[in-house]
């Protein structure tokens, strides 16, 4: 008899706190700075930016496609380009 009240009690005490937690609102998330930074503020970040889009062009307009690697090459320069972009939008 003991066990079934600990049983039921914990499985209430548990039902409880996953309530709590799916009713908890999270934190906002951080918002970017209003303005993006200037080139003469961040020139390595903004002549990097420039060289990916750059090599970016070169890749895309290849006549081939450099052992096959040409695909995710672009990927990843997409990427890197979209992630300089947000670290300059959160500059301060």
């Amino acid at each position: 008899m003991k066990i079934r009240i600990l049983v039921v009690f914990t499985l209430v005490v548990l039902a409880v706190a996953f309530a709590y937690t799916a009713s908890t609102p999270a934190a906002p998330a951080p918002q970017p700075h209003a303005t993006t930074a200037t080139p003469a503020e961040h020139p390595e970040i903004h002549e990097a930016l420039a060289s990916l889009r750059h090599a970016r062009e070169h890749l895309e307009h290849a006549a081939h496609d450099f052992g096959g690697h040409r695909a995710e090459a672009l990927r990843a320069t997409d990427e890197a380009i979209r992630q300089l972009e947000i670290c300059l939008k959160y500059d301060r």
